[in-house]
């Protein structure tokens, strides 16, 4: 038997040099913030080299293509927020989460 380990998802990723440094987040049952939602929590952090992530990646985007064509995943198509004037449009399409209060599961190293 191997040891499983469960996953809300992605809380950090970091990079230096050539290591690359996943963290994997839970949310607590016991730790709130100021909002009374759960804290993410570190559970586990996978350390890969450059090229094993990148293949991790790889494999990753293929199972959610598995997912899109199996019907278990909808893609969405990013809304474009307007600018107040069209001097600062200037061509620029901002992308925005469909479901507005659900936090970004994104890295503050890749903001």
């Amino acid at each position: 038997m191997h040891a499983e380990l469960y996953s809300d998802g992605i809380g950090e990723i970091t990079v230096s040099g050539t290591i690359v440094r996943v963290d994997l987040v839970s949310l607590s049952p016991t730790e709130h913030d100021a909002n009374n939602k759960p804290k993410s929590v570190l559970r586990q952090r996978l350390i890969f080299s450059v090229e094993g992530f990148a293949n991790s990646v790889e494999v990753m985007q293929k199972a959610l293509q598995g997912l899109v064509d199996a019907g278990a995943v909808k893609r969405v198509q990013p809304r474009t927020l307007e600018a107040k004037d069209d001097s600062q449009a200037q061509g620029r399409i901002v992308s925005v989460p469909s479901d507005s209060t659900r936090t970004a599961n994104v890295s503050r190293n890749f903001r």
